[in-house]
């Protein structure tokens, strides 16, 4: 799946940002971004740790989608859940590895991904920041 195909869904999904109240929280979430995007892209291995992240994201993303098309179409046997349970538990746990490995940074992008409204300038502008990072992951 494409990584801003899943970015974009990630950005729809979330809550709207309402900018006009929120001026000064706004700006700065904008260098929030800018600085955490900046510290992870300086550095190659936490590059390289947040695409991983990423990767495993749309795998999981990818993981759900087949699992439910598959209890739509089928009952999946006992065997089959339990491996798929333990296989989405384990992506889970590596996500959550790999995240510990970027913080304080990981979460302030992941705050302002939960606050973004890309039907504002201010939303569309933070999401192109955040953008750039994604463009530094190999395909």
């Amino acid at each position: 799946m494409n990584r801003l195909l899943i970015v974009g869904i990630l950005m729809l999904s979330t809550a709207p940002l309402y900018a006009q109240d929120q001026q000064q929280n706004v700006d700065k979430l904008k260098v929030d971004t800018r600085n955490a995007v900046g510290v992870i892209g300086a550095d190659k291995r936490k590059t390289r740790t947040y695409c991983q992240i990423i990767d495993l994201r749309e795998r999981q993303q990818a993981d759900q989608e087949n699992n439910k098309n598959k209890n739509n179409k089928k009952k999946d046997k006992n065997k089959d859940k339990n491996k798929n349970k333990k296989r989405a538990e384990a992506l889970s746990q590596k996500i959550n590895q790999l995240q510990k490995q970027l913080e304080p940074e990981f979460s302030r992008i992941d705050n302002v991904l939960n606050h973004l409204d890309l039907q504002s300038p201010n939303g569309r502008e933070i999401a192109l920041i955040i953008q750039s990072l994604y463009e530094s992951c190999p395909e």
